[in-house]
């Protein structure tokens, strides 16, 4: 994999995208509890009981990063769409058919399940919560699509103008009694800040160390004062019972502290780009970029199933307990090699709902696998050619 990729490719792109997407994965399976409560499940969260763990959330709600290189991969596969005569909506269709069609198979199997479940007497409060769990990545694609629709809009999009949004929106709701409900502009607002500086690093205009630093310590600052003096929960991900979520909408927090990460992403990038050189790490990093959306749909459903198949042994400490305790933490930690496990098997299961073509061999014809993305533009890691000629030593595997 490693000499099948041009030496030409950003690697530091996909590291960034890879850490994203384990960020939430790793973030919501040490702060999300499925309590065992008589004959129901009902979620709660650690941070809930012992706020002062609420820097767990800084660490792994990377959304922005997430963001931040969409909105450099589209702009980046628009442009180049535009320059082959790419029509934009063929340039659309091939992105979000990548994006859309592995959730056909989650919808799929939670409409079967949810319907086993309620049909043998299941509580439906559990039946509720469960389906909600793992139904929830999927706002999160809806606003992802919209911001790629509208790409060619915000190609040029300075990224101060949402951010002003966010500022009038959180004024209006928190500072003049404004309905909560206008709060929901953010959604839209608040992730197009990121997704407008990736255009913006597209565009060339944060090449430099100075565009990262003044990101960093200005959205630092700005998150550290909000928290601080203006009242903001200190936890970057939504806590139960809480009165104001951070991130459903997003608040101004969210977004200055969504700044500072991409003001990190930014200086990490030429450390990256090193660090991708080695074989085996970029290997793995290619391995979950090309299972990127499988692990991200199916991680809370991996969580479930382990949840489900250990009530079978009782009430598991860190697993069907109330989170309200450290121990509870440090037993968590033991669960997440078996979270994986339970995500490989669903990642061997449903995998090819993500790349549905497979290369076939007939007599001496050469047939290639791509990503339906990779006609749009060179965002796609690699491209597989496949000879009858076995004399050569590599299979013929080119980028």
């Amino acid at each position: 994999m490693d000499t099948a990729t041009p030496p030409d490719r950003d690697r530091a792109v996909d590291a960034l995208r890879a850490f994203a997407v384990l960020g939430v994965v790793l973030g919501h399976w040490l702060v999300t509890a499925l309590v065992a409560d008589g004959g129901r499940l009902h979620t709660d969260s650690p941070l809930q009981h012992l706020p002062r763990l609420a820097p767990i959330s800084w660490v792994f709600q990377t959304l922005a990063v997430f963001f931040l290189v969409g909105g450099h991969v589209a702009t980046r596969g628009y442009t180049a769409a535009r320059v082959k005569g790419i029509p934009y909506r063929r340039w659309l269709t091939a992105r979000l058919s990548r994006l859309f069609k592995p959730v056909a198979a989650l919808l799929i199997l939670w409409t079967i399940a949810t319907t086993a479940l309620l049909l043998s007497g299941t509580d439906v409060t559990t039946v509720h919560t469960l389906a909600k769990l793992a139904l929830s990545p999927l706002w999160f694609l809806l606003v992802f699509a919209a911001l790629t629709a509208a790409t060619p809009l915000v190609t040029r999009l300075n990224p101060l103008w949402p951010l002003a949004v966010v500022l009038h929106v959180d004024l209006l709701r928190f500072g003049f009694g404004a309905p909560p409900a206008i709060g929901w502009v953010n959604l839209a607002a608040g992730w197009l800040v990121p997704y407008t500086l990736g255009a913006a690093w597209t565009r060339g205009e944060l090449d430099g160390p100075r565009a990262g630093w003044v990101l960093f310590t200005g959205g630092t600052a700005a998150t550290a004062g909000l928290i601080a003096c203006a009242g903001y929960p200190a936890s970057m991900v939504g806590v139960p019972g809480a009165s104001v979520s951070n991130l459903n909408p997003p608040t101004l927090a969210a977004v200055t502290f969504g700044l500072a990460q991409c003001g990190l992403a930014l200086l990490l990038r030429e450390r990256l780009r090193r660090t991708m050189r080695r074989p085996m790490v970029w290997a793995a990093v290619a391995f979950v970029n090309l299972s990127a959306m499988t692990i991200f749909l199916w991680h809370q459903t991996a969580l479930m199933a382990t949840t489900a198949t250990g009530l079978l042994l009782g009430r598991l400490p860190g697993l069907h307990t109330s989170p309200d305790h450290l121990g509870w933490a440090a037993a968590r930690l033991l669960w997440l090699p078996v979270f994986a496990l339970t995500l490989a098997v669903c990642w061997a299961a449903f995998h090819t709902y993500e790349h549905p073509g497979t290369p076939r061999r007939s007599g001496s014809r050469t047939r290639t696998r791509t990503h339906p993305r990779s006609r749009a533009g060179r965002s796609r890691i690699v491209r597989t050619h496949r000879s009858s000629d076995r004399a050569t030593p590599t299979g013929a595997r080119h980028v």
